[in-house]
C-alpha cells in the first residue's frame, strides 16, 4: 500500500513505501518532483534564450525549438549569436558539437542508472538527450531511490516537465525580453550554473566528493584559459577528479598504515 505521508524523495523508507508503484505512476511521480522547484530555475534561466533568438530575427517557433531540440542553454546562446555574426553553418555546427561535448559523463554516469535488460537503444537515445545539467544533478540524487523498472517512467516524467517549463519560458522570453534591461537578461542565463555548484554542494556526502568540488572551483579558471573551447568542462572534471581521488587514496594509506 503506497503510504498517504508526504513523499520526500530523500528517504529510503518513503522509497520503500512506493516500490509498487506502476510505470505511470512514476511518470507521474518525476512530473511532480520537477514541478517542486528544479522546474522553475531551469525555466528561468532561459528567459533570456527567446530574446536573443528574437535579437538575432528567427521566430517564436525556432526559439522554442531550439529549448526542445539542443537542450542546453550555452548551445543555444552560442547558436544565436554565431548566427546574428553571420558565421557559417559548418562552423556553428561544430561549435555547438563542442560544447556539447560536457555533457557525455553526465550521460555515462546517469544511463546505466535507468538502463534495464528490456531498455532499447532508441529509448536510451531518448534519455541521453533528455540530460541536461539540472536534470543531471536531481537525477543522480533522486533516481538511485527509485526501483530500476520504475526509473526511466520517473525519468521521463521529469524531463518532459523540465521541457515543457523550459519551452514556455522560451516564448515568454521572445515576447518580453524587450522590455527587461540586457544585464537582467544576463543574470537570468546564470542561475542554472548557480543551481549547479548548490545542487553538487549538497550531493557532496563523501570526502572525495568535497575534495572534487574543491578542486574543481579553484581550477575552473585555468581550463577556462587554457583548455580548448568546449572542451573546458571535461578538463576541468578529468583533471579534478584525478585529483581527489589521489587525495582520497593518499588519506586513506595513511589511516591503514
Amino acid at each position: 500500500m503506497i503510504s498517504a505521508a508526504p513523499y520526500d524523495p530523500l528517504t529510503a523508507e518513503a522509497a520503500e513505501d512506493l516500490g509498487g508503484r506502476t510505470r505511470p505512476r512514476w511518470f507521474v511521480e518525476g512530473a511532480r518532483q520537477a514541478l517542486s522547484g528544479p522546474m522553475f530555475v531551469v525555466a528561468v534561466s532561459l528567459l533570456s534564450v527567446g530574446g536573443l533568438a528574437r535579437d538575432a530575427g528567427f521566430s517564436v517557433e525556432i526559439a522554442v525549438a531550439s529549448t526542445i531540440l539542443l537542450w542546453a542553454g550555452p548551445a543555444q546562446v552560442l547558436f544565436f549569436g554565431a548566427v546574428a555574426a553571420k558565421t557559417s553553418w559548418p562552423a556553428i555546427a561544430v561549435t555547438i558539437s563542442l560544447s556539447s561535448v560536457r555533457f557525455v559523463p553526465m550521460v555515462v554516469s546517469l544511463l546505466p542508472m535507468l538502463r534495464t535488460k528490456r531498455t532499447g537503444l532508441p529509448t536510451l537515445m531518448l534519455a541521453a538527450h533528455c540530460i541536461a545539467v539540472t536534470v543531471w544533478a536531481e537525477g543522480v540524487r533522486r533516481i538511485p531511490l527509485v526501483p530500476r523498472d520504475g526509473r526511466l517512467a520517473f525519468f521521463f516524467g521529469f524531463s518532459f516537465i523540465c521541457f515543457l517549463g523550459t519551452s514556455i519560458s522560451t516564448a515568454i522570453g521572445y515576447v518580453l525580453i524587450g522590455e527587461l534591461p540586457r544585464p537582467l537578461a544576463a543574470c537570468l542565463l546564470f542561475m542554472t550554473p548557480i543551481y549547479f555548484v548548490a545542487t553538487l554542494t549538497r550531493n557532496a556526502k563523501r570526502p572525495i566528493d568535497r575534495w572534487a568540488l574543491v578542486l574543481g572551483l579553484a581550477m575552473a579558471p585555468l581550463t577556462e584559459t587554457f583548455a580548448p573551447r568546449g572542451l573546458d568542462l571535461m578538463a576541468l572534471g578529468l583533471v579534478a577528479g584525478t585529483g581527489a581521488w589521489l587525495i582520497q587514496r593518499t588519506l586513506d594509506a595513511r589511516v591503514s598504515a
